[in-house]
């Protein structure tokens, strides 16, 4: 199986919680399962609410989140629906059942449930062939193009590497322009041979079922899937989010507390990380899927076509925690545990948002926790511990302690490794060669053009469509520079590499956080 996660340090920032520890799951031993269990009942879920309620409120006094919201669903009911916290450290206004976060990858089962509706009124087809639907979608090599399906990219099959087209999004580029670009990046594994966890593959997908019938993305999403479950509150429009009064800001930590250091505008991967939200919301789709398409008391989605979202498709080894087999189905992590199927799926941006939605649909219970903090274990350790005391009557481990040594070990390490690398320059460095042999314009054709120029004594280098992604370079080491890219990880160090010709001139330039796929190499324009 190849894997995405080479080098996560050039990528956590737009990498959900699935993608970031599909490194572990090959290798994770297999824990020990409950015995016996209870089976959920009404008493029983009510019975534990308040325990869960105090644990929400224990994390927020601890400060280990600034905000989170819960839904929990039983039976057809939203038995519980609170929150806890505030939107915005310093702002004050609290977190409630309706405030608004981003979901980051949560949005994948979304967008799949709104597939499953085109897919259910015979708008399109779960095997639908992109290039029947969209001629100028291409991928790598011909046979792929010719033959990829809406199923394929939606259970990550493609052979298109999971990072691919995230580092454009962070540039600045629009959805049209990655899409397009797809095409010049070589594949993972062969087609349909291997998993890789891939937003803009996704996105791919979700955008051609809409245009099967005729709409954009964001106006099928909305009429076939928000509109009909009363989500008022439910877009995937960015615009939307940013009108919102109630909303929640992302957070990450620095200097030992939690700061709102970065924003994050995911419209170009809406289908893939750019729904928002809130757990009313949320409790309403989680309804939908618990109830196999019913929605109160009416068929709404056909039951054929939402069912083919949790069946497995991709294995994915074992659960890195509990030890569980784990597939991917079409937009859903399905693991075969400890109390038996679970539908779930969690959401991460490392500039401050946190989120996750699991079921038990034999039992018909599920929960979503919704959180503005750079990815944290939170979420997973308050549903795990929930589904325990509800069918156990106690926690059978320290969920919260084993999910948050698995967050500080993908990213601690990651940011450590780049500290130490770049944090000190050398004893003795050795000179840059004169400013003007760095500056000009570069360019290759995945990237697009970077523009190095002299300010203040120094270089900076201006990326992106129309040149505003704008970062100050740091003098190293003779002909390499070091940057900081991501404003959520101020420690993170990155190198930029020039490569000199025989004039005294750098004819290329590599940036290492966008050649992750071999594709940060820029030439200098005339070379």
């Amino acid at each position: 199986m190849t894997h995405p996660v080479e080098h996560p340090v050039t990528r956590i920032r737009f990498l959900a919680l699935r993608l970031l520890f599909m490194v572990l799951l090959i290798s994770a031993p297999l824990t020990g399962r409950a015995q016996s269990f209870e089976h959920a009942t009404r008493d029983r879920v009510m019975a534990v609410l308040p325990r869960l309620e105090e644990m929400a409120r224990q994390i927020v006094d601890k400060d280990e989140v600034p905000g989170l919201s819960i839904a929990i669903v039983y039976r057809d009911e939203v038995v519980f629906l609170k929150g806890f916290g505030v939107r915005e450290v310093g702002g004050g206004a609290p977190v409630d059942a309706d405030t608004v976060f981003q979901l980051a990858s949560l949005s994948k089962p979304l967008a799949s449930t709104v597939v499953a509706a085109i897919v259910g009124e015979a708008g399109t087809s779960w095997d639908a062939r992109i290039a029947d639907i969209d001629p100028g979608f291409q991928l790598h090599e011909a046979y792929p193009t010719a033959q990829v399906t809406v199923r394929d990219l939606f259970c990550h099959r493609s052979g298109l590497p999971g990072g691919a087209g995230n580092e454009l999004e962070e540039l600045g580029y629009g959805r049209d322009a990655i899409l397009h670009r797809l095409r010049q990046v070589k594949p993972s594994s062969s087609f349909r041979s291997g998993y890789s966890y891939s937003n803009f593959g996704l996105t791919a997908g979700a955008v051609a079922a809409a245009a099967a019938i005729g709409m954009s993305w964001e106006d099928a999403a909305e009429a076939k899937l928000y509109k009909p479950l009363g989500m008022v509150s439910t877009s995937s429009r960015h615009a939307d989010f940013l009108a919102r009064v109630n909303r929640a800001t992302l957070h990450a930590r620095h200097d030992g507390r939690w700061q709102a250091l970065a924003r994050r505008d995911p419209d170009a991967q809406s289908p893939a990380g750019g729904v928002s939200s809130n757990a009313r919301d949320v409790a309403q789709w989680m309804r939908l899927h618990l109830g196999k398409g019913k929605y109160n008391g009416q068929q709404l989605i056909d039951a054929d076509a939402i069912g083919q979202t949790h069946l497995p498709h991709m294995s994915l080894g074992r659960h890195p925690i509990t030890g569980s087999p784990v597939v991917y189905g079409l937009g859903w992590n399905l693991e075969y545990g400890r109390y038996g199927e679970v539908w779930g799926h969690a959401g991460a941006f490392s500039d401050g948002a946190r989120t996750l939605v699991s079921l038990l649909p034999d039992e018909e219970l599920g929960i979503a926790v919704l959180a503005n903090a750079f990815p944290t274990g939170v979420p997973e350790g308050l549903a795990d511990t929930f589904f325990d005391l509800v069918m156990r009557g106690e926690a059978t481990r320290d969920w919260s302690a084993d999910w948050g040594r698995l967050y500080d070990q993908l990213f601690g390490p990651a940011i450590e490794a780049a500290v130490k690398r770049y944090g000190t320059p050398p004893a003795s460095p050795r000179p840059a060669l004169p400013l003007s042999s760095y500056a000009g314009t570069y360019a290759n054709p995945y990237v697009g053009q970077a523009v190095v120029a002299e300010k203040d004594g120094g270089l900076e280098i201006r990326l992106g469509p129309d040149g505003s992604r704008i970062v100050p370079l740091s003098h190293f080491d003779r002909d390499l520079f070091t940057y900081r890219p991501y404003a959520e990880m101020p420690a993170m160090l990155l190198a930029i590499t020039f490569a000199i010709g025989p004039d005294g001139k750098a004819y290329q330039v590599e940036i290492e956080h966008l050649n992750d796929l071999g594709l940060g190499v820029l030439k200098r324009a005339g070379y």
